[in-house]
Parts: structure tokens; C-alpha cells; sequence
């Protein structure tokens, strides 16, 4: 016979009833008090209540705390500043930018400074991304930002994210060490280190398209039509002297004085501009030359001038253009998207 088959059970004939033994007039029993539906009711109540504070299972354990939240930018840039002779390599990113940085650390690599480079992670999900697959090079600054996604030129997460980095590099200057901003948009395609001739406060490119001469003059260029210079943000070199520390105190100012509104949709290049400017003669500074650090508008609109300049091209600049897919079109059809076939020489591996 089956297990799950019942046995054929014969009908109760008259002579197999079961047969009363108490009084015929007997009262019907009542249910057990046991089974009253008050008594089930806090029968189940206490079972919730010691669900809850007894689990089923075995116990669980939390996972380790991560060691990076307590990496401090004073450990971080002490262990970047520890390969190249005091000096770092400073990016900063969120999220969205990973493929980006996997491309400028490529070509950061090719001319052998990948090992100063320090990554400023706006949110712990990216911290913990790039330490894993490359430990001690990046680092946050709390308070994170609260929106983690890719931000729109010209929005007020945008402005958010571009605006702590004056604050980034007066810290870094205050402990002592030279550093090297760039965006994660760019290309190296040579070392721009023996570029920075002399002992200047601040390095940095213009953002001007239009085409200087060779031997153009390294001073702070004239102001143009909005009243400022136009120098990029992008890309800025500083020593940690007193008048590098002073810019950047500018720079802080001008941001909190020029906040994102809808009307003026602002970003942090104006006000480093406005800082240039109101601290000349206070800090020595010197303009790259425009052969070897092009703004992108130059770059990659100006056919002739590539090809005339064709040689001393150091950084390539993506701007002058807008959004994610644009950038890596452009950066493909100029052969600098060098994550496709070499993502294999990023430090962090193929994103």
C-alpha cells in the first residue's frame, strides 16, 4: 500500500456505534478553556513577541566596518605624496565617472606617475570601488555629497561637486605637499611635469580657442568680455607656498559669494577666475604654452592648428562639449577612448 493511501475503512453498522457510558440526560461538554479564542489570540502575541526577540537561526554577525571610511585625507596624501618626491596627482569623482577616470589613469600611467595619483571619492560606494581594486588611492572628504549620480554641466549638483575642490587643495597644500588637479576628462599623451618650468605658485591652461602664438607670453592673459580672465579649472599645478594657499582662500570666497541660482546657473570656473584676478601680484603665476595643453574647443575643432602643433600636443581636454556618450564619441573618433582596447592597463582594471 501506498504511504499517502488511506485504508478502506468499512461503514459503522448499528451494532459498532459507539455506546454511552454517562447519563443519558448528561449536559453537552463544554471546549476546554485552553481553546477560547482569547486565550489563542495572546498565545499568538507572545509567540510574535519572542520571534522578535529571540530570532529563529543561527546568530548573525555584522560585516567588518571598512577600513577606508577611517582614511583620512592626511594618511591618503601621504602615502600618494610618498612616490613622487612629495608631489600628488589629484582627481576627484562620483560613481558615473569611473570610466573616465579607467581612461586618464591609462594614459597617467604610460608616463609613469600612476603611483602619486589620489582619487578624492564623493560617495562611499566609489571609495570602497576603487580601493578595492587599487588600495590607498582613494579617499573621502565627509560630508559626502547627497546626490551620488552623473551631473548635468551647469546644474546645481554640478556646481556642488566642482565646488569643494579648492577646499581639497588647500588642505593638501597645508600638509605640506605640491599638487597636480586635473579632470578625469583628459588624456596625457606625454609627462606634463618638465612643463612647469621655473618656481611658480600656480600653473594652469587657458580656455580660450583662439590660437596664441608660439612664444606667447606665460603671464595671467587680459580680462575678456565678462570683466575676468578665462583660465580652465581643469587643469591646475600649485606649489604649497603661501600665495598658492592665498588663491585658493580666494577661490572658496568667490564661490560662496556667487552661489548656483536657476538664473545664474554657475559653476566653479568663474570664481577661480574672479580669484586670479583679485590676487594679482599677490601670487606668481604662469600660463601653460597653448601647443602643449589645448582646451578641447581647439583641439578637436581646429584641424589646421592640430596638425602645425602636431608633436607637442602634452594633455588633451574633452570640453567643449556636454554629456557622457558625446565625450566618449569624440574621445573614440580620435583614437583617445583608450579604455576599449587597453582597459587592461588601468589600475583599476577593466570598468
Amino acid at each position: 500500500m501506498s504511504l499517502h493511501q488511506r485504508p478502506h475503512q468499512k461503514p459503522l453498522g448499528a451494532d459498532s456505534l459507539p455506546v454511552s457510558t454517562g447519563p443519558a440526560n448528561a449536559a453537552p461538554s463544554r471546549p476546554l478553556p485552553l481553546l477560547t479564542l482569547p486565550y489563542l489570540f495572546s498565545l499568538l502575541a507572545l509567540l510574535l513577541l519572542l520571534a522578535l526577540l529571540f530570532p529563529w537561526g543561527p546568530p548573525r554577525h555584522s560585516a567588518p566596518a571598512s577600513p577606508w571610511r577611517s582614511y583620512t585625507l592626511q594618511d591618503a596624501a601621504a602615502f600618494a605624496a610618498a612616490s613622487g618626491n612629495g608631489t600628488i596627482i589629484l582627481a576627484a569623482i562620483s560613481g558615473p565617472y569611473l570610466p573616465f577616470l579607467s581612461n586618464w589613469l591609462i594614459s597617467v600611467r604610460r608616463a609613469g606617475r600612476a603611483n602619486q595619483v589620489l582619487v578624492i571619492a564623493e560617495d562611499y560606494e566609489t571609495l570602497e570601488r576603487i580601493n578595492a581594486a587599487w588600495p590607498g588611492h582613494a579617499v573621502l572628504v565627509p560630508p559626502a555629497p547627497d546626490a551620488q549620480a552623473a551631473h548635468k554641466f551647469g546644474s546645481q549638483g554640478f556646481f556642488n561637486f566642482t565646488s569643494r575642490r579648492p577646499r581639497h587643495l588647500l588642505q593638501i597644500l597645508e600638509l605640506g605637499y605640491s599638487v597636480m588637479y586635473n579632470d578625469v576628462d583628459m588624456v596625457w599623451l606625454a609627462d606634463p611635469f618638465p612643463y612647469l618650468v621655473g618656481n611658480h605658485d600656480v600653473y594652469f591652461m587657458d580656455d580660450m580657442t583662439e590660437v596664441k602664438p608660439l612664444n606667447h607670453s606665460h603671464a595671467l592673459p587680459p580680462s575678456g568680455k565678462k570683466g575676468r580672465p578665462y583660465i580652465c579649472s581643469c587643469m591646475i599645478f600649485l606649489q604649497p607656498t603661501e600665495g598658492a594657499k592665498l588663491l585658493m582662500r580666494k577661490w572658496i570666497e568667490e564661490l560662496k559669494e556667487q552661489p548656483w541660482s536657476r538664473k545664474a546657473k554657475s559653476n566653479d570656473q568663474p570664481a577661480f577666475n574672479w580669484a586670479l584676478l583679485k590676487t594679482a601680484g599677490q601670487v606668481d603665476v604662469y600660463l601653460l604654452p597653448q601647443s602643449a595643453f589645448p582646451t578641447g574647443g581647439l583641439y578637436f575643432k581646429n584641424k589646421t592648428w592640430v596638425k602645425e602643433t602636431k608633436g607637442k600636443h602634452v594633455i588633451i581636454h574633452n570640453n567643449y562639449i556636454t554629456g557622457f556618450e558625446k565625450k566618449i564619441k569624440r574621445f573614440r573618433d580620435h583614437k583617445l577612448w583608450l579604455v576599449d582596447e587597453h582597459g587592461d592597463e588601468s589600475p583599476l582594471g577593466k570598468i
